[in-house]
């Protein structure tokens, strides 16, 4: 007895040094289990391995979720697929494989307000991050006026840095509240960056044609827009809005 428990206090000491949690959490009872079912050594320290490697998914993919600033009520299983054009649907469902992080492709959705737009991408932000992918969420107003902090602490280019390490950039609401000059300035700066670098993922219920009014100057917007169509995905949202079914709905079960 004095053997088995000077090893299991060196076993427990060696496996907080090394970090593995999980195995030293379930080592002694899936040693009892092995003894039961005869199992070799190999296929004990298998499934001693796989219980740390699945500990340690979970635990990055909750930190990502976390880094992330997602809404996550806003997820897959509570959208409706069902709801959306045909052709948005499907593509849609092809974002969700995280190949297009790889491309380094754009994904732009356009809808009238209420269209699901924010929560589908946040949804298909949440299943990248499933993937291991690493994801950033931000509405358009609060990432410019955070860059335009950073730039007259002339940090930009730090800030912009720090972006770069998200594969995906998800922006909502671009052009929903009219910017100034200085501050599109510094949204261009960082939509320039990222081409063929990252992909960015925007919302948006301005079509292309009244893009000026967000980006100020003709050029700047058809270089904006260049850059972020040539690569893309461009989801069109053209459905009516799912606050206003449900708000109907539940007038008419009144």
């Amino acid at each position: 007895m004095s053997a088995a428990r000077d090893v299991k206090q060196a076993l427990n000491g060696y496996l907080g040094e090394l970090y593995l949690p999980a195995i030293r959490e379930c080592f002694e009872d899936k040693a009892r289990q092995a003894e039961r079912e005869t199992l070799s050594y190999e296929p004990y320290l298998l499934e001693l391995v796989e219980r740390e490697c699945q500990q340690r998914r979970e635990n990055r993919i909750e930190r990502l979720l976390r880094a992330s600033k997602l809404p996550l009520e806003k997820t897959l299983e509570s959208f409706d697929l069902k709801r959306l054009p045909t052709k948005a649907a499907r593509q849609a469902k092809a974002l969700l494989d995280g190949t297009f992080l790889d491309r380094k492709e754009n994904v732009l959705a356009f809808g009238n307000p209420g269209s699901g737009k924010t929560h589908l991408l946040s949804a298909v932000g949440q299943e990248l991050i499933r993937l291991g992918r690493r994801v950033a969420f931000a509405t358009c107003v609060r990432l410019v006026q955070d860059l335009l902090r950073a730039k007259k602490e002339l940090s930009l280019s730090r800030a912009i840095k720090k972006l770069a390490y998200y594969e995906a950039l998800v922006i909502d609401d671009i052009g929903y509240v009219q910017q100034s000059r200085e501050e599109m300035e510094v949204l261009f700066t960082l939509l320039a960056e990222r081409y063929e670098r990252g992909s960015v993922l925007i919302t948006s219920n301005l079509p292309f044609s009244k893009w000026e009014n967000i980006f100020k100057d003709p050029m700047t917007t058809a270089s904006a827009i260049d850059r972020l169509v040539h690569h893309s995905v461009i989801l069109e949202l053209n459905i009516s809005s799912f606050r206003m079914e449900q708000a109907k709905q539940r007038k008419a079960e009144e």
